[in-house]
């Protein structure tokens, strides 16, 4: 699949995340703590099983190499990604608690503006021109979807919706820096032909899900909010928003971030609160206003408008197109061998 295909398909199963995680009706630390754990044991089969050797998928009959280990540095970096999560989860949980899953979902999606401007900072990826004329459509969006131009008396969400507003500016922070750092341990600093070939997927994501595991175990504990076990329903919920959101869903995202731009990431996982706002419509009763549906649409336009344009080159991605250029042309009417 096109990379670009593949986070709008990974996006569209993490969309689920907000209606499971209320369906749950569990506190914040122990909803992201079952998340992460049940996906923990999935995870770890596929980190496995990419690491063995197995046929590949090319020409002849010759046989491709597992992924080789994570270093070190790539696979602490990943853990801390995780643990970044684990607070993104749990302020996202009371987000939800005080506007619904649809606007807790969409207000958390402005990290799409703070990946951009952190990855212009600290990449140095510059933003690409269609990002840049799509931004203020997603901004118009995320105003309607989020019931902000909505007059008096119009349908509102939530006990508190000015907190959870708040909570949702921690949720985009803590998730623009999360996408950031899992980015970073997914991608390699160099690429040879080797590395183009055999890079770790499930690996980073199975290392930042151990330390969300942690993480939420560590802050539910500090919190207060660390409380008794879930009910068998509540564990099933968590089960499928396991398998969904953190194997499923992220597998797919992670699987293309080291071929996008910082901020194209960001553009196209604002088909989640889309998604997002259609389920808890449909599963929680959440009615959206008419101007909160305009503003879906034009969230959408703006994903539209984002992936349109070319992205700009990055470095290490210059390199590898070459080589994996390369490659191809020395392989061409030879069997492939292994790499």
């Amino acid at each position: 699949m096109p990379p670009t295909a593949t986070v709008a398909a990974g996006a569209v199963c993490i969309s689920s995340t907000a209606v499971l995680m209320r369906l749950a009706a569990t506190s914040a630390s122990i909803t992201a703590f079952g998340r992460c754990l049940f996906a923990l044991p999935v995870l770890g089969v596929l980190a496995w099983l990419e690491r063995r050797p197995g046929h590949g998928s090319g020409h002849g009959s010759g046989r491709r190499q597992g992924a080789p280990p994570m270093p070190s540095r790539r696979r602490w970096l990943a853990r801390l990604a995780g643990v970044v999560l684990a607070a993104d989860l749990i302020v996202w949980d009371h987000a939800i608690a005080e506007i619904g899953a649809g606007l807790g979902t969409v207000v958390g999606n402005l990290e799409v503006l703070i990946i951009s401007v952190l990855a212009w900072v600290i990449l140095g990826e510059r933003p690409r021109r269609s990002l840049v004329l799509a931004s203020p459509v997603m901004l118009a969006g995320l105003v309607l979807v989020g019931g902000l131009a909505d007059g008096e008396g119009s349908q509102t969400y939530g006990a508190d919706p000015g907190l959870g507003v708040l909570y949702g500016i921690g949720v985009a922070v803590l998730y623009a820096v999360y996408i950031l750092m899992l980015r970073q341990a997914t991608s390699p600093p160099g690429w040879s032909a080797e590395t183009a070939s055999r890079v770790a997927v499930a690996a980073p994501l199975f290392e930042a899900t151990a330390g969300a595991t942690a993480g939420s175990v560590v802050l539910g504990l500090a919190l207060g909010d660390f409380h008794h076990g879930p009910t068998w329903a509540a564990l099933g919920w968590l089960a499928l928003l396991a398998l969904t959101s953190q194997v499923i869903g992220w597998l797919l995202i992670t699987v293309a971030m080291p071929r996008l731009a910082a901020g194209m990431i960001g553009a196209l996982l604002l088909i989640q609160p889309a998604g997002s706002v259609a389920l808890s419509y449909l599963f929680l009763g959440e009615r959206p206003s008419p101007l909160q549906l305009a503003g879906v649409v034009l969230m959408l336009a703006g994903v539209v408008i984002a992936v349109s344009g070319r992205a700009p080159a990055v470095p290490y991605e210059r390199r590898r197109t070459r080589i994996i250029r390369h490659a191809s042309a020395s392989s061409t009417g030879s069997s492939a061998k292994s790499p």
